[in-house]
């Protein structure tokens, strides 16, 4: 038997190495969500985890592939986590399942498993939940209220397991919250005064967003990321909503509000960086986090949905393919 000749080139990332960084990169985030909002989120990642684990062996045992090297690769449980940061954090058992199912068979595993998915999982589930599911994927706790301690880590177990509470303790979020009151005329500064704001973003979403961009900047420094994605995307968002804000600081919101509300840093480092679903040249990834941040400020200013990072992210993979063909580097020799 014949070896093919030199070189041989090893490159020094493996697959489950990458995506155990990523989990670990996610803990901080996770950590301060659930001291915020509550241990919600801890039953949603379990819930999210065991469905995609679930879901992804069951394809994979239809499709007679090996399943436990693609189990423990740890791809599914990487777009397990990222949905669950997605969800409210008392979305009910179902809405979770269904979310992680439709992501791991219909928008990976259908498509022929990891490396061949054209649009990035996790997204896909969160956008047919919000379609599908508005009222659930619209409602979260205040910070406000679990620091009184109205909401128990018990009642939050029932609310996801259907045991009611949801309506009571849930409300609009702060893009929720600031769209709907500006399109009712209410001055920015009011609606900006309100104890679902803090000094950046919303109150408590300021936080995660924090550590969210921390666990992203750790990624950039163990090069499981780079940085073209994630400047580019909130560098564009960051310069777009400051513009608007210049020209009318009473119907757009600050460019710092922007980037700590909402799920801008999570698409940026975490979502938009998928080196399957997204563009791979530098200058594509550019331009890819670019469209991100101009499609996100776009929506979320004058779109139906008050967030706009998953339909951004998946808008863009559409684009990606396009702009690998524009942006393919020179071919070494050619003139």
């Amino acid at each position: 038997m014949s070896t093919i000749t030199s070189p041989h080139l090893h490159g020094p990332a493996v697959l489950n190495k990458v995506m155990l960084q990523v989990m670990l990169a996610l803990l901080p985030a996770l950590g301060v969500h659930a001291w915020l909002f509550g241990g919600g989120i801890l039953f949603t990642v379990a819930i999210a985890t065991s469905v995609a684990l679930l879901s992804e062996a069951l394809v994979l045992w239809l499709r007679a592939r090996p399943i436990v090297p693609t189990l423990l690769d740890g791809s599914a449980v990487v777009t397990a986590l990222l949905l669950a940061l997605a969800l409210p954090p008392l979305a009910p058992w179902w809405l979770t399942s269904v979310g992680v199912a439709f992501a791991i068979i219909f928008a990976k595993q259908l498509y022929g498993g990891l490396g061949f998915n054209p649009f990035n999982p996790a997204m896909v589930g969160y956008v047919v939940l919000l379609i599908s599911f508005p009222r659930e994927m619209t409602s979260w706790l205040s910070p406000a209220e679990l620091r009184e301690g109205s909401v128990t880590l018990a009642m939050s177990a029932g609310a996801i397991l259907g045991d009611g509470g949801l309506d009571t303790l849930s409300g609009a979020t702060p893009l929720d919250t600031l769209k709907t009151r500006l399109n009712m005329g209410v001055a920015l500064e009011q609606i900006m005064a309100t104890q679902l704001f803090g000094h950046l973003g919303g109150r408590g979403w300021e936080l995660v967003n924090g550590m969210i961009l921390l666990g992203g900047l750790w990624l950039l420094f163990k090069r499981v990321i780079s940085w073209h994605v994630p400047v580019a995307m909130l560098g564009t968002l960051f310069v777009t909503a400051g513009l608007f804000h210049l020209i009318n600081p009473g119907a757009y919101a600050s460019p710092l509000f922007h980037l700590f509300a909402g799920g801008a840093m999570l698409g940026a480092f975490f979502i938009a960086t998928d080196p399957v679903s997204g563009a791979t040249s530098n200058r594509g990834r550019l331009l890819f986090g670019a469209g991100a941040g101009v499609l996100v400020f776009v929506i979320r200013s004058w779109g139906g949905y008050p967030d706009g990072v998953a339909f951004a992210v998946l808008l863009m993979n559409m684009v990606a393919p396009t702009l690998d063909y524009y942006t393919r580097p020179r071919v070494f020799g050619q003139v």
